[in-house]
């Protein structure tokens, strides 16, 4: 069995614990951007642990993943607004309500085609909104689905995880939609990432696994040590393993290419880890919906 790689953990207090940090993104300006989904707050940290917040109007809406856009700005989506909301480096809030109401927009990630793909949750829809505001929404073959992270392929189509079907959708620029089912039951895939094996990288909150996709479907799954441990989003890193979020119990996992898993427990306890993103110090970075900012450095 090879050795477990050592890892470093720095953690960062960037706001109150009920603000609750919980997407993050590498920004163009070098620092991490977060959301704060319980206070209506877009924040940033430099590597050297500055901090700067910036307010949502109104502060209701419920920012939740944040990605960097093809604009030099940050774009993110307001699940409780149904809004996506986009954000300068120099923090310059701009917003456009969604078309359909209630929608529920989650996951939200830059196309192929160079504009922002994202996931509506309770709408049964994949949306895309080009930088100057244009709207289209593509509705899903299967309802009920609640499709949430949202991740472009190897193969130009965006991948997104359809929590409630147990399944992964592969949806092309032209709206064309294919559904892979999960293999395990009542799986609940969450978080997706472009692996770097060209295939796609999943974690199943209800099934304690990590799963794998290939363009053409094929689908390999890995059982975390503890089933109850809820993985939540996960994101490639520089070293070619992809690391995720463990919610349900205080841990940040990598895992190889060839489904070999570590995991690392975080330093403060209860902080429910949620979203994750290599930064740009190669570092992998997480929120911790308790208030912190954590770093995890491997040597």
């Amino acid at each position: 069995m090879p050795s477990r790689p050592p890892v470093v953990i720095e953690e960062f207090s960037v706001s109150d614990p009920d603000a609750g940090p919980y997407g993050i993104a590498a920004g163009p300006d070098g620092a991490l951007w977060f959301t704060m989904v319980h206070h209506g707050r877009i924040g940033h940290i430099t590597p050297a642990g500055e901090v700067t917040a910036h307010q949502l109007e109104p502060a209701c809406g419920g920012p939740s993943v944040i990605t960097a856009g093809p604009d030099d700005a940050l774009w993110f989506t307001e699940f409780r607004g149904h809004r996506i909301g986009r954000v300068t480096t120099a923090g310059s809030i701009t917003s456009f309500p969604l078309p359909t109401p209630d929608a529920g927009p989650f996951g939200i990630t830059v196309g192929p085609d160079g504009a922002l793909w994202f996931t509506e949750a309770n709408a049964d829809r994949i949306g895309r909104i080009t930088p100057d505001g244009q709207i289209t929404e593509f509705p899903l073959p299967v309802s009920g689905a609640f499709p949430s992270a949202i991740a472009t392929g190897p193969d130009d189509r965006l991948w997104f995880t359809m929590n409630q079907a147990n399944a992964i959708g592969a949806i092309g620029c032209d709206g064309d939609v294919t559904v892979h089912p999960v293999p395990t039951p009542a799986g609940a895939p969450v978080g997706i990432t472009a692996g770097a094996d060209g295939a796609m990288w999943f974690v199943e909150i209800g099934a304690g696994r990590i799963g794998r996709i290939t363009p053409d479907g094929k689908v390999d799954e890995f059982a975390l040590p503890d089933p109850a441990s809820r993985p939540h989003a996960i994101a490639a890193g520089a070293d070619g393993n992809c690391w995720f979020t463990e919610w349900g119990a205080n841990r940040v996992g990598g895992i190889t290419p060839d489904g070999h898993i570590d995991e690392y427990d975080l330093p403060s306890p209860a902080s429910e880890p949620h979203g994750i993103t290599q930064g740009p110090d190669a570092a992998m970075w997480t929120a911790l919906e308790t208030g912190t900012i954590a770093r995890l450095t491997t040597s």
